[in-house]
């Protein structure tokens, strides 16, 4: 299976998705758009993955590969093909989709949980709904959030936002939190984005960010181990 990578920031890499696309065979391309890499074909992937990055999905004037990046991922769901949004991901899919993105009543930068709105699995869309754990701790570093798209369905939401991940049929899934994370990927967000660790509720200093216990890594990356087999059995 190929698995097409779109990278907008050097610093918020694939984290422990690279190792089960490997044990999967999988082969994985990037687009990085920070050195300008041209976005492929749809065709040429049976799969995207949209990471995160510190830039708004409204800041095309400074970013203008933005809308080429929202209009490639509008092909790519015509085509029916497996897309995974991240955080900033997330939003560019509900964008794409028509739906708005802005500021969040609150940030969220830390392990807070998320909690599940899908109850009866059996009854969604013949059990093609992805169920999240009802109560689910998880790493979050955003601050804009976004209206769920026309005709997802919500899968999740958190104390501050009412969307917080969201699936579209069975193969399209938009997760505005990590699952992904890696005590490396923490201590880069923390080296370039430090300067957003300003006072607010929901936001960790650096210490509790960095001081997260191995079983809250092991946590999440179960759950992004299961977001990948679902997405690769759709």
């Amino acid at each position: 299976m190929r698995v097409q990578v779109l990278q907008h920031v050097p610093f918020e890499g694939l984290g422990n998705m690279a190792a089960w696309f490997n044990r999967e065979g999988f082969t994985v391309a990037h687009t990085r758009f920070f050195q300008n890499d041209p976005l492929p074909a749809p065709a040429d992937a049976d799969w995207i993955i949209v990471l995160g990055g510190p830039m708004s999905v409204n800041d095309e004037a400074q970013y203008p590969w933005l809308a080429a990046e929202k209009a490639f991922l509008r092909q790519a769901m015509e085509a029916e093909k497996r897309i995974l949004g991240i955080c900033l991901g997330s939003q560019l899919l509900a964008n794409a989709l028509g739906a708005q993105v802005y500021p969040a009543p609150e940030r969220e930068i830390g392990w807070f949980p998320i909690f599940s709105d899908i109850r009866d699995q059996i009854s969604d869309i013949n059990g093609e709904m992805f169920k999240f754990p009802e109560n689910l701790t998880v790493f979050h570093w955003h601050g804009e959030t976004f209206d769920l798209p026309p005709q997802a369905r919500r899968l999740g939401h958190s104390a501050v936002c009412p969307n917080q991940a969201f699936q579209l049929g069975p193969r399209v899934l938009g997760l505005q939190f990590h699952l992904e994370t890696t005590p490396a990927g923490v201590q880069a967000l923390v080296r370039e984005c430090g300067a957003e660790l300003t006072e607010g509720r929901y936001v960790q200093t650096a210490a509790e960010l960095l001081g997260a216990a191995p079983s809250q890594y092991e946590e999440i990356n179960r759950e992004m181990a299961r977001v990948l087999t679902r997405l690769a059995q759709a």
